[in-house]
């Protein structure tokens, strides 16, 4: 799965920075809806990566049944809360 192509059909924009708040929570909404119906393990965590990153992710422990999912998700989430972190002490 393509980001750009993600962020696309979510919220008609590449680019979330534009987006209203309604937007990206409607964006959420349809990604986590989609993201329950979906069976291709690796289309799962694409869809569990862009909720992350749009800041509301199911917790990998009920998202995910393989430890390999659960595992590279938590280590998912640290890079996102390092990343975060360099930019508010950037």
């Amino acid at each position: 799965m393509d980001l750009d192509n993600l962020l696309r059909h979510y919220l008609g924009t590449a680019d979330p920075s534009g987006a209203t708040p309604d937007a990206l929570a409607e964006a959420s909404r349809r990604i986590a809806l989609d993201f329950g119906l979906e069976r291709d393990v690796g289309r799962r965590f694409a869809l569990w990566s862009l909720l992350a990153v749009l800041g509301d992710p199911p917790d990998p422990r009920d998202a995910f049944k393989d430890a390999r999912s659960r595992d590279a998700a938590f280590a998912f989430s640290r890079l996102l809360r390092h990343g975060e972190g360099d930019d508010a002490s950037g």
